[in-house]
């Protein structure tokens, strides 16, 4: 018995088959091979059309039935993981209307802050734990302001991974969760939040039928069976966006248990057992994958633009061609921790919500000319990173978060040791790494969904977890005092 994942990302669909037995993945792949193509009419404008998603999910399983051997009928459910916050609009027959306006697209920004201000902060705050921003409901409201003609016809809205289960099931439905992230879901009333609904102007059949996260959410079609080689009556089981998904794929589930990544941006998100906010709006907060009435379960994301991008920048501009991210680790730890006062300040890839919008940019502090050399701006600069996700996580823990254990993959920076061990030091958390991935995660939630597996233990019973990293005592005041040094340059 097999269990089928899919990851609708805007650079590629990838998809994984995992054994339910074993939980070992069997067989990935994605596609295009080269990054998808992002439309941008205008500055500040992204798009994708959801039709290029639907061609490299097809693509995607072909390539892992062939590799995998597995037969179709051996399938028993479906999961799906999307990239967050996007805008599909579709007619009554299920057309699509325009582009789906994608989660980098910044057009709706007006929209969000004009209703913040109008509904008040408060208000805004307390029901959504968030302020509308530039998320689902005000690109929606942009669509209505700038294509009237297009607006009209909308039957249903629905975020990436609604459109790519209705497409394989037939079914229009969305998750409490996917409401959430696209600020349509009231934590207060625990419903569809209708007081932004109506100072937008929306039409409340706009909102899809509420499934919840594991369910059946319809099962594929015979059409679409043929179309993609597999078997109709497939049930979709499982669907969430791709942090929520992430922190489930690393078996993050429950208060205080925290799911990290850091690549060009970084990624700090943590599971909140009470309905809190930031009242600074700083991080975002959604129902994460588990939330439910009687169990609350919010996921807080931090999220940091200048992070793995700094280090990408320093190999490229800094040390010599050819120098590896290995030999670039190797060079940093020659230096002390804190690099003998060198700081830099990581932020220089766009404005950061943690810093309350603010466009910081990048800077170095501290650097002295007659023994700073590449290495401590190599070793700064990791530290830097880490010391950015220390100052969110200072946000997370003044909403009542406790963070002890931080759960990641082992990629990116955090295959770099002085970024693990910085991190652990600084926080004081134990930081575990995993080798796994969103399809297989949403092909795990898939399996819970469809009650394979009891509970998220037995789901992620065979997570293989690769290493342990524990705050080092004997250098944590030279790690705090670092930071306190870092911080004082924000």
């Amino acid at each position: 018995m097999y269990l089928l994942g899919y990851d609708i990302g805007s650079s590629s669909v990838k998809a994984s088959l995992v054994d339910a037995g074993t939980g070992k993945c069997v067989a990935s792949a994605f596609y295009p091979k080269s990054e998808a193509e992002i439309i941008a009419v205008n500055p500040g404008w992204a798009e994708q059309n959801p039709r290029m998603w639907w061609e490299n999910l097809k693509l995607s399983t072909n390539a892992v039935m062939d590799a995998s051997g597995v037969k179709a009928g051996e399938i028993a459910a479906i999961g799906i993981s999307y990239q967050m916050h996007g805008l599909v609009c579709v007619d009554k027959n299920k057309k699509v209307l325009r582009p789906a306006i994608i989660w980098c697209d910044s057009r709706a920004v007006p929209y969000g802050q004009r209703a913040f201000e109008e509904l008040g902060k408060e208000r805004c705050l307390s029901r959504l734990l968030n302020s509308p921003g530039n998320f689902t409901a005000s690109k929606l409201a942009w669509v209505k302001r700038h294509e009237p003609e297009i607006y009209e016809k909308i039957d249903k809205i629905m975020l990436p991974g609604d459109y790519v289960a209705m497409r394989l099931t037939g079914e229009v439905c969305t998750t409490v969760s996917g409401l959430s992230e696209g600020m349509l879901w009231d934590f207060k009333e625990n419903k569809v939040a209708g007081f932004l609904m109506d100072y937008f102007g929306f039409d409340s059949s706009f909102i899809p039928e509420i499934r919840p996260t594991f369910s059946e959410q319809g099962r594929v079609t015979e059409e679409v069976a043929q179309e993609l080689g597999l078997k109709a009556g497939i049930p979709v089981t499982y669907r969430a966006g791709d942090q929520p998904n992430n922190a489930l794929s690393l078996n993050v589930f429950n208060p205080g248990e925290i799911a990290s990544t850091a690549g060009t941006s970084g990624v700090v998100y943590g599971v909140n057992g009470e309905v809190n906010y930031d009242p600074k709006s700083r991080v975002n907060t959604f129902a994460h994958v588990n939330h439910a009435g009687d169990c609350t379960r919010l996921g807080v994301l931090l999220c940091v633009n200048g992070t793995g991008i700094l280090n990408s920048w320093v190999k490229r501009n800094i040390v010599p061609e050819g120098v590896s991210y290995a030999e670039m680790n190797d060079l940093a730890a020659r230096v002390p921790v804190g690099s003998e006062g060198l700081s830099i300040i990581p932020f220089g890839n766009g404005a950061e919500r943690v810093l309350e919008n603010r466009e910081r940019g990048c800077s170095i502090h501290g650097i002295n000319f007659n023994f700073h050399h590449r290495a401590h701006i190599i070793r700064a600069a990791q530290e830097g990173i880490v010391f950015s996700f220390k100052y969110g996580m200072e946000v997370m823990q003044q909403m009542g978060m406790s963070i002890s254990k931080i759960h990641a993959g082992n990629a990116n920076m955090f295959l770099s040791p002085i970024f693990r061990e910085t991190l652990a030091s600084v926080t004081g958390a134990v930081i575990e790494l995993y080798d796994t991935d969103g399809s297989v995660g949403a092909a795990k939630g898939a399996g819970m969904g469809a009650g394979i597996y009891k509970d998220n233990r037995e789901a992620f019973a065979t997570l293989a977890k690769l290493q342990v990293i524990e705050p080092d005592e004997t250098r944590k005041s030279a790690y705090c005092e670092a930071y306190e040094r870092w911080k004082s340059y924000i």
